[in-house]
Order: C-alpha cells, then sequence, then structure tokens
C-alpha cells in the first residue's frame, strides 16, 4: 500500500510538471483552409484564462483551512482537484530540501518517510487513509526539484514578484473534511 502510494504522488508530481510545460494547442489544417498567423493570434487571444493561475490573496489557503503547517517563507503555487471530494495544495520555497525535511519532522513530530533518492521525495502520511473515500492519503510531500542540476520548479504565477523557480516544493493534501474546495 505503501510503494502504491509513493507511485501515485510521484505520477502526480510528474503529470502536473508535463501539464504545465505542454503548449497551447494548434487547429490541424484542412484542405481549403489556410492558416496564417493573424488567425493563430486570434484563436491565442480567445485561449481561456486558467483560472488556477488568476488567484487571488482570498483564494491562498490557510493553515487553519488546510489542517497543516505551511513553511514561513513558502509561496502559494496553486491547488488541484484530487478527486473524491480532495484538494492537493502545492507551495513553493527556496529553502533546501533538506530543511523542509527537518522543519516538518521537527513541528509534526514525525519522520516521514524518504520514498525516493533521486530526485529526493519525502512523505509524512498524518492521519488515515480510506481508501473508499479519499484519493490520497492525508499528509505533506516535500519534492527537492534542484535535482541534477535543475533551475526548480517554474513559478506558474509570473505576474508575482517571487522568483521564476522553486529549488523545492511542498504538496499538502488536507483531510477532506478540511479541505477547501
Amino acid at each position: 500500500m505503501e510503494t502504491h502510494t509513493c507511485t501515485t504522488v510521484l505520477v502526480v508530481l510528474t503529470s502536473v510538471v508535463t501539464i504545465a510545460m505542454q503548449p497551447i494547442p494548434r487547429p490541424f489544417p484542412r484542405p481549403g483552409n489556410t492558416i496564417t498567423d493573424s488567425s493563430l493570434e486570434e484563436l491565442q487571444v480567445q485561449a481561456p484564462l486558467d483560472e488556477t493561475l488568476a488567484s487571488s490573496a482570498s483564494d491562498i489557503p490557510s493553515e487553519a483551512t488546510l489542517g497543516f503547517p505551511i513553511y514561513p517563507n513558502a509561496n502559494y503555487l496553486r491547488s488541484y482537484d484530487a478527486g473524491r471530494g480532495q484538494h492537493y495544495y502545492l507551495f513553493g520555497t527556496n529553502a533546501t530540501y533538506e530543511e523542509m525535511v527537518n522543519y516538518y519532522s521537527i513541528v509534526l513530530k514525525e519522520r516521514g518517510n524518504r520514498v525516493f533518492e533521486a530526485p529526493q521525495v519525502h512523505m509524512f502520511e498524518v492521519g488515515r487513509f480510506r481508501e473508499d473515500r479519499m484519493a490520497f492519503p492525508p499528509g505533506i510531500t516535500i519534492k527537492d526539484f534542484s535535482w541534477n542540476g535543475s533551475l526548480g520548479y517554474a513559478n506558474p504565477n509570473r505576474q508575482s514578484d517571487g522568483p521564476s523557480h522553486y529549488i523545492t516544493v511542498i504538496q499538502i493534501v488536507p483531510n477532506p473534511t478540511t479541505s477547501t474546495p
């Protein structure tokens, strides 16, 4: 069951990065349909705005709404629907992976488990996982995005004053009863 959880978290984090890096889809040209640069610009302007990027200060979850501590200098990146009434919330920080693991070990009074060595991923499962009602176990996952010389996780909130990349990402999955939709 622990391997299944680790695999699920890795797949989710990988798919989040993959989705964020995908280009805007272009229509396939058909005979008699000529696509010009101006029509491509029109399509780009009409593309729907990603609602998660346009978050206001009132949309940023707090420790009270999540039921978990948030590292003091961590910046809220976005949230995703995990299914079964759960959301998971991503926070970025330029504190090292080791600092984050030590911080959450002390604050949660739990050692957690290192689930991957390269890139380093550490999970703190806090609370009981109920497979019939939950998509993910409640807890905190720390991932090192500076592994192998990477710049880090690209900041999706480009309009903010924050850094362009974060070397460490904190994923918080609250209990479905405390999670905000």
